[in-house]
């Protein structure tokens, strides 16, 4: 194998409403396109083509592999995606089988938090740490697990799924994600945080209970896999300075004081990291 540094990849970003691909080398991205997605009601072949013009266009003869991170439960070993969020026409799309046959060259998928962890051990504020959990936070809420330096492996593709763990009146993810504003404050996350700045106290009462919910989410995490680090990332990460001091103070309350003790929390912004993320899926699964 050539060294990792010297090696070609491609790492593709499937969105709700777009396609982004970009060719990597080491922590470069060399070429970035995206395309919008087609009329999502329409046959899956439409999106399929759009990923492959998508990936033609950053394409270099010296590509090792495609990888490619989708929001959705993906079979990683199969290679089949089951469904993608405001795309209808996908379902149990064997993605893999298509575009290696197409492309002659190994492909590379996974759930796109897993790629955002993935990508913050291989790229970013994760490198050297072995044993942490990633968490992005946005509209919705992801994430994914890395374990001696690698994703957990699972039997049935749902691991890490820590936003969809049953929580006071819905889950995880309605209470740690933009979801939240909207749903207890009729407000979207921006304009949150446009009034926070403006020290609106009730924006700041907003993030305060966000933090507390957040906390909550990590003593679940800690409970259940107890990491290194913690990894936050996501749009929401640029609001921090809200909801941080009542993240801690819930995680104060974790009654094993030695995890908490030794725990980091860290947030990180890594430019293009959904596209580095999909392209590190070459590493875990060829070490």
């Amino acid at each position: 194998m050539k060294s990792a540094e010297k090696i070609k990849l491609i790492g593709v970003d499937l969105g709700g409403t777009k396609v982004a691909a970009g060719l990597v080398e080491e922590a470069h991205i060399l070429k970035q396109e995206y395309s919008l997605i087609p009329n999502t009601s329409k046959n899956k072949q439409d999106i399929i083509d759009t990923i492959i013009k998508v990936i033609d266009s950053v394409y270099d003869k010296d590509v090792a592999g495609i990888g490619i991170g989708i929001p959705s439960l993906v079979d990683r070993h199969k290679g089949i995606v089951y469904s993608v969020q405001n795309i209808p026409s996908w379902q149990k799309v064997h993605l893999k089988e298509i575009l290696e046959n197409h492309y002659k060259i190994p492909v590379y998928l996974d759930n796109d938090a897993n790629c955002f962890a993935l990508g913050e051990y291989k790229f970013g504020t994760g490198i050297g740490v072995e044993n942490f959990v990633g968490i992005t936070l946005g509209t919705g809420m992801g994430s994914g697990i890395i374990s001696k330096g690698h994703l957990l492996d699972d039997a049935n593709c749902g691991s890490g799924e820590f936003g969809s763990i049953p929580y006071l009146e819905g889950i995880y993810e309605d209470y740690c994600s933009g979801k939240f504003f909207k749903t207890h404050y009729n407000k979207t996350g921006e304009e949150i945080f446009k009034q926070a700045k403006k020290e609106d106290p009730e924006a700041l009462k907003a993030y305060e209970e966000f933090g507390f919910h957040l906390g909550n989410t990590i003593k679940t995490i800690l409970f259940s896999v107890d990491p290194e680090e913690i990894i936050i990332g996501g749009s929401i990460v640029n609001s921090k300075e809200f909801f941080k001091e009542s993240m801690l103070k819930s995680l104060d309350e974790f009654p094993y004081k030695e995890s908490i003790n030794n725990l980091k929390v860290k947030f990180t912004n890594t430019a293009n990291i959904a596209i580095l993320g999909a392209a590190s899926l070459y590493f875990d699964r060829t070490a």
